[in-house]
């Protein structure tokens, strides 16, 4: 049996470690000195410890991490998502070190992971784009407003190599441009390594859509459906939904071939996301959307794709890196089947701008799994959430015949929900869900900001 060394943590790698269940592979992972108690750790075939708490000295590790590899006999190295996941310098230490990486190759990882060459991809395969500027010179300080004016306000100033809404902040006025952009070139160089910045136009009732995409390697590439992102708080996701409502039949089919084409101008191999902004305002005519960024990895809300569909994302993924046949998946053409949400608990106080509330899960139930409610986390109850990663507790998906009954069976099992020992976002996605203009499914990213005092409860 080949067994798959997990380079991650969390709900991601429990998540994997099923997958690799399921399709007869032994899971291995990986964890710091935080994570000794953690669930995956419990759940894998075996574990192996790679350094202290902070991220730096364990998850982004490489050399421990292909230590942990090599002392396991782990053949091949998943990376989830987040961390090291869409590093082209680990996926390329992966493979010198004569280990596959389930994912795509370190070209395709380079090619997207810098937002402003992304966008010239995009713009050759002839997949909308928005107004932007080239990567910027901060010392240029006639040349920032110049680039800023031929943008034109409100924009946005974005990080080279950034994702997940890190390294992004809105700019209404030119008199604020140079301080933002200084000030998100530093925050993306402390997080991602890279300073780089460029602007691109801000859309005032702008929707996030996103289209999960698998390519075969050969410029044969093929969707899944799109998924509703616009629920954001700080410019990152906390509900979503697939497929995404009210979106007019003529884009949708627009967007799902413009992401395929992208992704086939690069031989994309592997799982991936073209992310859009979709103009709320837009007509019916089949445009209105433009390209975001291309994640060469999963994404946290691949699960709404896969209850819609029944296909095994993880799976696939598996099955392509040891050479298995999945043509037949391609030629199947899946169809989307009913409507899914996924809402992501969070230790956060939405109270105060949605700080992290670390601490122990005192009591901690969650609704039964189901084939219509479906359970993704990385603690039980007894559990700790460290102040050292992500607060994401769990993330709840339940799947209906029609949008209205997913969200039915949402409230549900949001209801029942318990957790004792911490505070947590529950509330407020109970008033999201809840919300009349959410139920009719007029959302844009605005909508928490819009909505905020209702929402948290002030």
């Amino acid at each position: 049996m080949s067994k798959v060394l997990i380079a991650n943590r969390g709900e991601i790698a429990c998540r994997i470690i099923r997958g690799c269940r399921r399709e007869n592979f032994s899971p291995i992972a990986v964890y710091s000195e935080a994570d000794a108690d953690a669930q995956h750790v419990h759940l894998a075939d075996a574990a192996y410890p790679i350094g202290p708490a902070p991220v730096r000295e364990s998850y982004l590790n490489t050399d421990a991490i292909l230590e942990a590899a090599r002392k396991s006999g782990a053949t091949l190295v998943h990376p989830g998502y987040g961390l090291l996941s869409e590093n082209a310098g680990f996926a390329e230490a992966v493979e010198a070190a004569g280990l596959t990486w389930v994912g795509p190759s370190p070209d395709s990882i380079v090619a997207m992971g810098d937002k402003g060459r992304a966008r010239d991809l995009a713009i050759a395969a002839e997949v909308p784009v928005l107004p932007g500027s080239p990567r910027l010179d901060l010392d240029d300080e006639a040349g920032l407003a110049a680039a800023g004016a031929e943008v034109g306000f409100p924009l946005l100033v974005k990080a080279s190599g950034g994702g997940g809404g890190i390294g992004m902040r809105l700019v209404e006025k030119p008199e604020d441009l140079a301080k933002t952009a200084k000030a998100v070139s530093a925050l993306a160089e402390r997080t991602f390594g890279d300073g780089g910045v460029f602007l691109e136009r801000h859309v005032a009732r702008a929707r996030h859509v996103e289209v999960q995409v698998f390519g075969l390697g050969d410029g044969r590439v093929f969707h899944l459906f799109d998924r509703e992102c616009s629920i954001q708080r700080r410019f990152q996701k906390v509900i979503e939904e697939a497929p995404a409502p009210r979106v007019p039949e003529a884009t949708r089919r627009a967007m799902g071939g413009a992401a395929c084409r992208l992704a086939a101008s690069r031989n994309y191999a592997g799982a991936g996301t073209v992310e859009f902004i979709l103009d709320a305002d837009a007509g019916e005519d089949g445009g209105g959307f433009y390209f975001l960024e291309m994640n060469t990895r999963i994404q946290v809300e691949h699960p709404v794709t896969e209850m819609v569909t029944g296909v095994d994302i993880v799976g696939l993924q598996l099955a392509q890196a040891v050479g298995e046949d999945i043509d037949a998946i391609a030629e199947l053409s899946p169809a989307v089947s009913g409507h899914a949400v996924e809402c992501r608990l969070y230790a956060e106080n939405p109270a105060k701008r949605f700080l992290p509330s670390p601490g122990k899960l005192e009591k901690f139930s969650m609704p039964a799994p189901s084939d219509r409610v479906r359970i993704d986390t990385g603690f039980t109850q007894g559990d700790t959430i460290t102040p050292f990663y992500d607060p994401m507790i769990a993330k709840i998906i339940t799947l209906g015949a029609d949008r209205e009954e997913a969200l039915v069976r949402m409230s549900e099992a949001l209801g029942s929900i318990e957790v004792e020992g911490i505070i947590t976002n529950l509330d407020f996605l109970k008033r999201v869900i809840e919300h009349p203009e959410f139920a009719r499914g007029e959302v844009d990213t605005r909508f928490v900001d819009r909505h905020l005092e209702r929402l948290v409860g002030a």
